[in-house]
This record gives structure tokens, sequence and C-alpha cells, in this order.
């Protein structure tokens, strides 16, 4: 089947068709988060960005390209979550900006519309690092470059950059050492790769289901996943991962085959080789397959096998907690801010961290943070209800600066300056050093170099066993996070946390504070600050209940 050209319906399809891929495999991109955390979010951040974008275009009726160009650019960039999700709706929105200007897209419009797309997205990262999503998606503008010149077979070009952004996706270990470690490719790069495998299927004539929910149906979903958490038929029942340790290096051909019989018996299959070892990761009904298959290469280790029927019986129950207590808070009026000229955003993840920025003077909290980033449109409507000329938003998480930063681009009639801190500490921080009587630049500047003084510490457990920052990692283990690696790793929660303090105090350390995670108990915390001032008398340690979830502890340095 040959196309010489694509008219704005059949891309309308193909957009959909690549979200909802998306939004299928999003629960196995999560999985490839190269910290064994339990709040890998890259597919929940990137579904949720493009699922926002397709809830615009399944309310079009017989689009043109530029209405249709216009609802996946605004789409996406007020539904954006999460570095990833951000870095996304940057590409459809350099994509965009070539395509709005055409009623039909050969191929030679096609590839400048992808140039434009990474040029775009480069240009929103202030720091842009390769082996990760920009790179697949730059390799596959290379390769749409080269095929422009080549063919003006729509199905042949499209079918080039997705192989090639395939093979960039693979070589991403060798790129950035950490995901070589965890033996996994970028989580972001994946799931590129993903919504174009599902446009390409549209684009081919495969049959799918176009059908995206209602955007007042989503609004709740966008929280906790549906109206009512609901039961879902698992196909494939048991999570199975392992490490194969060759005997002989795996040819291409061998592993073609090796994937080929894994996709027999499951699906979510990732295989990532090199000559030594071959990780693998399938969802199947029968495990012992999978593992009798890998012993013919060679013997196994870091064998995991999770029921994720069960887990999934567990998702239920916590997501109808946390829909309940968010009903609970809509349904209490908001009263109606007075003016004032200078206000406050905060993003916060637990009830006592909520009082401690209430405290300091924050005007609005936005629910958010490691499990679920506030999307750009969660960030304006936050601005929207703080009434004030000018506001100052923290988003307190390293994955949200970017979407407070393109919500701050959108907002036309108040002054919004993000203060980039990447923790709550860091966040707590820059309010404590706000000067009330001093320009808003002369506070902005005082604020992010206070906020560069504060090291961060986060205690929370492996989901995974892994290799990262030259320490072995079991599933379970307590785990010392800091700002750049991990400093920390054992089987007891008190000595993992003392441990990661060490690592943190310094000769110019003056105050630790610990928050207490909503699983910690205050007086293991209290233990703690004790031995923290045992062996630190000049230190002045306190402790705060911060309610937070995932971490156990979130300990400040300053």
């Amino acid at each position: 089947m040959k196309i010489t050209s694509i008219k704005a319906d059949l891309l309308a399809k193909m957009f959909l068709a690549g979200a909802k891929n998306l939004e299928a495999k999003k629960e196995w991109i999560n999985e490839l988060n190269v910290f064994p955390v339990p709040d890998g979010d890259t597919g929940t951040n990137m579904s949720m960005t493009i699922m926002s974008a397709a809830r615009a275009v399944s309310e079009l009726d017989n689009p043109t390209m530029e209405k249709l160009a216009k609802a996946i650019s605004s789409g996406s960039l007020r539904g954006a979550r999460g570095n990833s999700g951000v870095i996304l709706s940057q590409l459809f929105r350099g994509f965009c900006k070539v395509i709005k200007e055409y009623d039909e897209l050969d191929v030679v419009i096609l590839s400048e519309a992808v140039q434009k797309a990474v040029e775009t997205a480069y240009k929103a990262v202030m720091k842009p690092k390769e082996g990760t999503i920009l790179t697949v998606a730059k390799g596959g503008a290379v390769k749409a470059e080269e095929l422009a010149t080549k063919t003006d077979d729509v199905v042949e070009f499209v079918s080039g950059v997705i192989e090639e952004a395939e093979y960039v996706l693979s070589k991403t270990p060798d790129m950035l050492p950490v995901l070589k470690q965890a033996g996994v490719v970028d989580s972001g790069g994946q799931g590129l790769v993903q919504v174009l495998k599902g446009a390409f299927d549209a684009l081919t004539g495969k049959e799918i289901d176009y059908t995206i929910e209602s955007t007042e149906k989503a609004k709740t979903a966008d929280t906790v996943n549906t109206t009512q958490p609901q039961e879902v038929e698992i196909k494939f029942g048991y999570c199975t991962e392992f490490i194969i340790m060759l005997n002989n290096p795996i040819s291409d051909k061998e592993e073609k085959a090796y994937k080929s019989f894994l996709e027999s018996i499951g699906d979510s299959i990732v295989v990532v080789a090199d000559d030594e070892i071959v990780k693998t990761h399938v969802h199947t009904n029968d495990p012992g397959l999978a593992i009798q298959k890998a012993l013919t290469f060679g013997a196994l280790s870091r064998i995991k096998i999770d029921n994720m029927r069960e887990e999934h019986q567990e998702k239920l129950i916590k997501d109808a907690n946390k829909l309940a207590k968010q009903q609970a808070v809509e349904e209490k009026e908001e009263p109606k801010m007075e003016h004032k000229e200078v206000g406050f955003i905060a993003v916060s993840i637990g009830d006592g961290i909520n009082e401690i920025l209430k405290a300091l003077g924050t005007d609005y909290i936005i629910e958010g943070g490691q499990t679920m980033n506030p999307s750009t449109d969660d960030v304006l409507s936050a601005i929207e209800k703080v009434n004030a000329d000018t506001i100052y938003v923290l988003p307190n998480n390293k994955n949200i600066i970017m979407a407070a930063n393109q919500a701050a681009s959108l907002c036309e009639d108040k002054e919004i300056i993000v203060i980039p801190s990447k923790t709550i500490p860091q966040g707590i921080t820059a309010l404590v050093n706000y000067v009330v009587g001093a320009s808003a630049e002369e506070n902005k500047e005082n604020m992010m170099a206070e906020i560069e003084n504060v090291k961060t510490g986060q205690v929370t457990y492996a989901v995974r066993d892994t290799e990262i920052d030259g320490k072995e990692i079991k599933q379970n283990d307590f785990m010392g996070i800091g700002d750049k690696s991990i400093l920390s790793v054992g089987q007891n929660l008190e000595v993992t946390t003392l441990e990661m303090i060490d690592e943190m105090v310094d000769e110019d350390s003056a105050i630790v504070s610990i928050y207490i995670g909503a699983d910690a108990k205050e007086e293991d915390a209290n233990k703690i600050a004790e031995e923290i001032q045992k062996k630190y008398s000049d230190l002045e340690v306190e402790v705060n209940n911060g309610g937070q979830p995932i971490y156990y502890y979130i300990i400040s340095v300053e």
C-alpha cells in the first residue's frame, strides 16, 4: 500500500491511535524508571499529556489541518506533566507550527515538521542530555530528512523513521551509564516510539478503537485514572524479569528469535543485550516458559516474578481512597481571595508539609509531587485562583519545574516568577528567605541563591533489584537518595537514614530538618534526631510531621 499524502482526517486518526497506544503501554514504560523507587511515572506523565490533546482532537468535527494543529498543540501544552510530558508537548508544538500551513502533508512537509519538532523541544530544555527522548527524536528527524529525498511514499517514510528511532533507543544505555547499570532503555524515548507505532498502525489501516473519553469524564481520571476504580482484565498475570549471564555472545538472529518467542507467550517485552548479559522483561501467564528458554543461553540471576493481579487489587483500594479524599476536597467551597500585590503557590505532598507551607505564607497548595506530577493546566488554574499581581511558584520537585515554566509562559495578566526548587526543603527555604519590601527581581535572586545551600535526602524502598552509583540494591532494601545520587542502602531503616545524613553533613552544616512520612513513626524519627545530635553536637536538629507518601523521611541539611 502506497500513500503519497495525508489529509487532516487521517492525521487525526494517527494522532489518536498514537495516544491510545501510549496509554496502553504506560505501566510498562513506568517500569523502565532508572531508580528503583515506587514512583516511576514517565509513562503516566506522557500518557496524561497526550491524552489531554487527544480529547481536544476527538471533539473536532471534520477538522482542517489548522484546527487539528491547534488542538494538538494547545491540548498537549496545557496537559503537560513532568519533564517527559513537557518535552513531548514541545515536540508536538514544533510539529504543529509547520503542518498548520498546509491542507495535505507529503514526505517533504512531514520531514520539515519533524525537524521543527526536535528544534523546538531542544530549545525548551535548559541543559539537553543525550540518551533521552530528545536523542531518540533527533535520530528520527535525521532519518526523516534523508528519507524525504529518497521516497514519496508516506508509509515507507514513517516506517523508516520508526525503525531509526527504535535503533537510537536501543543505544541510549551506551549514552547514559545510569541506563546501562539499570539494564533499561530510556523510558521517555520508549514512550515516543510507542506514539509513533500507534500512529503507523492507523496510517496502514489497522482496525483501532479511536474513542476518547470526554473532557468532563477525564477530569477525575487525570488524578486517579477512572471516575470509579474499575476492575479490569489483566491478560498476562505475571511480571517476569531476570538477567541472563550469557555462555556465548548472542547473535542478532538469536536475539530476534528470543524476542519472537517471548512475544508468543506474553507482552510488554523488553530485551536489552550486550556481549555478556541479556536483560529480560515480559508479562506472561507462564514465567516458567520464559525461564526455560532463557536457560538455553546461560545462567540466570536477579529473577523477579510479581503477580500483577494481586498488585492491581491493591491499587484499586488505594485509588478508591484517593478518589474519596479528592471528592471531599472538591466539595469544599473556596472563598474568593482578596487582592494582594504578591502571592505564593507551592506544590506539596503531605498534610504536615501543607501546614508548614501555609504557615510560611503560601496562598495556594497544588497537591502533587512524586506520585502525581501536576500538569501545566493545574499550575495555570492555581495562578488564576491567586488574586495577586506577582506570583511566585515553587514546584518543589525537579520533574515539575518545566511544567511550571510552561504555565508561566502562557499567563499574560500576571507576573509569574518560578523559583526552580527541586525538593520540598528547597521550597521551604525559598519562602523563609522572601524579603517583604524588596523588588521581585531581588527576591528571585535571593531565593534562588539560598536554595542552592540546601541539601536534601529522601529515604524510601527499592521496588526491584539493580545496581546504581556502585551500590548493589535488592528489592525492598531501604535507600537514602541525595540530590544527585543514592547515598546509602541497607535493610535497616534507621541505619540507612543515619548513613545518608553522614554523607550530607559537612563542616559548613548548621541545621538538620527531618520531615516524617506517612509510613514512619514519630518516636523513630526522634531517636534518629537524638543520634544526630550526639554525633554532631554543633548542629541544630528539628523534627516535623510531613505526612508525605512513598518517603519515610525527607531530610534537609543547611
